[in-house]
């Protein structure tokens, strides 16, 4: 652990870290099977939709798909899962509206609690590459108390494009070593060390499932090592 001297704002990786993406998708994934009697393993469906994701990115950052932002892409992945699963009875409007599962995402139990704590003391902001719409609904959802809402939508670049993570220091006003980027994921993490950010990881052990392993070792390359916001929250109090 290391001093936070000279640190402002914390900004916060969304999915995943701040939010249960995976608990959320199952539940809705299983609503909607119900609904219109279709067979479907509901957490592999949550798993297979976030997986077509950070490939989706991909192909924006490489110029192969124009500018889309996270719900364009999102509905891309979920028509290509709807022809998989043989779903195929579903109204427009209903599909738009399962779209927005992403919007009503639910945070993990630690979250509001912590985030209110470090929001005594710091600058609290997503830096997350949902677009600004999403962050929003899922803000006003979920209770989550942000400061302000930074996207990746706002740059027009996706993490772990360095115009994100400069980007957000600018947007603040703050210099790169004054931000710290708190996240449940090493690369998003090693990105932002690049750039100059400070890092705090946050394990979250069940992010894929209870019995999808992950790495969460204190390897020491970052600032900050907490089991969950609320740890960061008292880590950060006592620095």
């Amino acid at each position: 652990m290391s001093s936070t001297l000279g640190v402002k704002a914390l900004v916060f990786d969304v999915f995943g870290t701040v939010v249960d993406w995976r608990g959320s998708i199952t539940r809705e994934a299983r609503t909607l099977g119900a609904k219109i009697g279709a067979k479907l393993n509901p957490g592999k469906f949550a798993n297979d939709w976030r997986g077509g994701y950070a490939p989706a990115m991909d192909r924006v950052r490489k110029g192969e798909l124009p500018w889309m932002n996270i719900d364009q892409l999102h509905r891309l992945i979920l028509d290509e899962l709807f022809i998989k699963y043989k779903i195929s009875n579903l109204p427009e409007l209903e599909k738009d509206q399962f779209n927005r599962a992403w919007h009503r995402l639910k945070p993990w139990p630690d979250s509001v609690r912590g985030l209110k704590k470090l929001k005594t003391k710091y600058t609290i902001s997503t830096l997350s590459n949902g677009n600004f719409s999403l962050l929003n609904n899922m803000a006003k959802n979920a209770g989550l108390p942000w400061d302000c809402i930074i996207s990746a939508e706002l740059f027009a670049h996706y993490k772990p494009d360095r115009e994100t993570y400069l980007g957000a220091a600018n947007l603040l006003g703050l210099e790169p070593e004054e931000v710290m980027l708190c996240a449940a994921h090493k690369d998003d993490l090693l990105h932002a060390q690049a750039c100059g950010l400070k890092t705090a990881f946050i394990t979250r052990p069940k992010e894929f499932s209870p019995n999808v392993k992950v790495d969460l070792t204190n390897d020491g390359r970052f600032d900050f090592h907490a089991t969950d916001i609320l740890d960061l929250a008292n880590q950060l109090t006592h620095a």
